[in-house]
This record gives C-alpha cells, structure tokens and sequence, in this order.
C-alpha cells in the first residue's frame, strides 16, 4: 500500500508516534555552531557584518524596499490574486478583533483597586522567506494579529532575490507593514535582535525560515521574544466510513507536499476505507508536481493507523498534538470533547486543512512536533504584553501589614519587610 497501514494493537501505534517525534529532531542537523558565530559577529560589528553576510550568501547588500516598489508590485499582480489576498486579508482581520483582550480594572474592597494593562508590542520583526518558498499568505497571517494587537511598528525582512516576489510585496502593502528589508537568513534575525544601522531591534521575531533561520531565532531568545521554533508540518485526519476517500487523500496530500519530513497520518475504524484512502492518495500524487517530494514524505513519515473505536483513536491523536487535525466523521462535533492537543482542529468534510491555511481567520502559525501540548496558534495574544496594576490606600494597606511581614521575615528578608514597616511605624 503507498499509505503503510497498522492495526492499533497497544504498540503499534505507540511505535509509530516515536517515528513522527523522532522527526523533528533528525531534522535539527548540527547547525547551531555556524548560527551562534553568525549572530556573535552581528552583535559585535553591527552593519557591516550584515552586509558581508548577505553579500556572500545573496548577492548583495541589505536595502529598504521603497513604497513605489511595493506600489507596483500590487499593480503587477493578477487582479484575482489580489482580490483573493484582500479578502483573506478582511477574514484574518475579523477573526482576530473577536479575540482581543483589553485592559481592566475591578475594586475588591475599599481601597484596593487591581487590573492590568493591555498594550501591543512597540516594534515588531517578521521573516519572509523568498525563492521558492516565499507565501505571501504567511504575511497576512504574521502581520495582521500585529496590527490588531496595536503594535507600534512593523519590520518585515525578506531575502533580496534577483526577482522579488510581487504576491509578497502586495501582501506586505495589504497588511499595513510600515518598513520592508531586503535582508535574509540568519543575518537578518541577527540584525532584528541586536539592531544594525536602519534595521532596527525589535522586541518579537515571528515568521517561518529554514533550519538555519529557525537556529537563529532560538539563539536570539532571551534577547528579543520570538513567536515558536517550528518544525515540519503535519497533518492528522481521523475518518470513518462516511468520509470520502478523494476527499480525505487530498487532504493528506496538502501537508506531504510541504517537504520530505512533512508528516501526514490518518486515523480511522475501517480497514476498508484505509485501503481506499491509500490507492487514492498514489493515484491523485502521481499527477502533482511534487511527486518526489510526496513519496518521500509518505513514505518515511505518513501512516494510516485502524482502531476499533474512535475513543481510542481521539487519544492516540491527543498524544501526536498535531499541528492541523481534520474530523471527518459523520458527526464530527461528537468526537471534539475527546480531543485536547491540536494546533487547528477542522471539521466535517467542507473544512479542509487549506481553507485554515488562507481564508478562514484564525492563524496558520502553529505549533507542531507535539508542542501543541503546551503551545497555541500565533494569534493577538502573541504581540501583547500585559503589566499588572495594584493601587492599595493607607487602610487597605494596614490590614495586610502583619501578613506581609510574617511572610517576608518567613524568607529572611528583612528589607521588604521594613518597607512595610515604616510605613506605620509610631513617632
């Protein structure tokens, strides 16, 4: 079968979870050595290490990209991407302005007064990629949840290609993003981190890159925040036999055609529909230009896994805490209470991964490798940054100053414990 198949048995499919989170990390290589000398370089000569960087690995030096040009890059576009990058653009936008927190304030007894404000970063850097792996929905999908979240400013570097791409720079002039570098790899996580003439330091770096990209943005955390260290992107589609198997193996193939270590799993209660799933992912897969990519792909990393029921099915799911999971049942709210680790969950059959991936609203950064355990979706929350409030009077003040000062003594620390002192003390 193109899609290998096991019986869940208790072990089998453990196996196989090891498989895919073995993945992430024979994806790493041994890179950070080169990475940390780049960005030591960056950090001690500023711009002009910059410079040579991109002047050995691109061709030239970093440059400021000029309104006009992002002007006439929307022009040149075809009007139906346009129209097609506008109305993800509103979508995104909607979604996330459903979701902002703001700043409160409530009073819990007289004289005590406690909240926090809600504020967006002041300066934000987001990574392009160019060539060919340059999206333009990934500007929407980085800047957008920034300008809803009031950031104060937006900077968006991407590789200074011979031809840059004309869908990137529309997006960049649709998302609002206020300066756009020509200026890539991990130079420019370099620059975004410490600052490098007319690249300024930001206080978050976001947006995808390559395994040297990805390096560099887990050395510069500490001194910037970034948004997650990603890694290959997968998909789970738990399927009955209600689903349709042209449906459901072009789903799958959506995520196996990202890269070779793209994982696409499927997870159902029919043998019969794994095996119809199977023959139909080789035969949509042959037809696509990345044929090689796919094989690869499904071979080394896409399994279909067949359970007796869907509550075993729902937690082996919960253990894999894929980035994209699909619910493809005949009643697909049904199993959602089962399911608690997933970057994105879809359901029904109108709900396919790629509608996430560009039109629907919510983000399409998301966490992958199982980090959805403990990781959510770039979204506003990422560019806020939240500061309590406590606002105490004389009175409310003394009624805790025996506490406050038993326990700070309780730490031996006798200073704090003073600064509540003085404040009563008689004479």
């Amino acid at each position: 079968m193109f899609l290998k198949t096991v019986l869940a048995d208790g072990a089998a499919e453990q196996r196989v979870i090891r498989e895919m989170k073995a993945r992430a990390d024979s994806a790493r290589g041994d890179i950070e050595t080169t990475v940390r000398a780049i960005m030591d370089d960056v950090c001690a000569r500023g711009m002009a290490a910059v410079e040579a960087y991109s002047c050995k690995f691109d061709g030239c030096a970093p440059y400021v990209i000029k309104q006009e040009v992002l002007d006439r890059a929307y022009a040149d576009c075809d009007p139906k991407l346009i129209a097609a990058l506008e109305n993800a653009a509103a979508n995104i936008r909607d979604y996330h302005e459903q979701m902002l927190v703001k700043s409160w304030e409530y009073r819990r007894g007289e004289g005590q007064v406690l909240g926090q404000t809600v504020r967006g970063l002041s300066r934000v850097g987001i990574y392009v990629p160019g060539g060919t792996a340059a999206y333009p929905s990934s500007v929407l999908m980085n800047a957008i949840p920034a300008k809803v979240a009031g950031v104060g400013e937006i900077i968006m570097v991407t590789p200074p290609t011979e031809n840059l791409n004309n869908a990137v720079l529309a997006a960049a002039k649709i998302a609002g993003i206020d300066t756009v570098i020509a200026c890539g790899g991990v130079q420019a996580v370099a620059a975004l981190t410490y600052g490098a003439d007319f690249i300024p330091q930001v206080d978050k770096i976001v947006g995808p890159g390559n395994a040297f990209v990805a390096a560099a943005k887990k050395l510069a955390f500490g001194v910037v925040d970034i948004d997650m260290i990603a890694g290959p992107s997968e998909v789970l589609v738990i399927a009955d036999s209600t689903a349709d198997p042209t449906c459901v193996a072009a789903d799958l193939l959506s995520q196996a055609e990202h890269d070779r270590l793209a994982s696409a799993v499927l997870l159902t209660d029919s043998m019969p529909q794994a095996q119809a799933i199977s023959a139909e992912m080789e035969r949509q897969a042959k037809l696509l230009p990345r044929w090689d990519i796919i094989r690869e792909s499904v071979e080394n990393y896409g399994c279909a896994i067949v359970f007796e029921d869907f509550a075993d099915a729902c937690k082996v799911a919960d253990l894999v805490a894929p980035e994209h999971l699909e619910i493809v049942t005949a009643q697909p709210r049904e199993l959602l209470p089962l399911l608690h680790n997933a970057g994105a969950i879809f359901l029904g059959a109108y709900a396919p991964e790629p509608l996430g991936d560009y039109m629907a609203g919510p983000c399409h950064v998301l966490p992958t490798s199982g980090t959805a355990r403990f990781f959510s979706p770039l979204s506003t929350d990422t560019f806020l940054k939240k500061t309590s409030i406590i606002e105490y009077s004389k009175d409310a003040l003394a009624a805790l100053a025996d506490d406050i000062v038993a326990l700070a003594e309780s730490e031996h620390l006798d200073a704090h414990a003073n600064s509540i002192k003085v404040r009563f003390r008689e004479g």
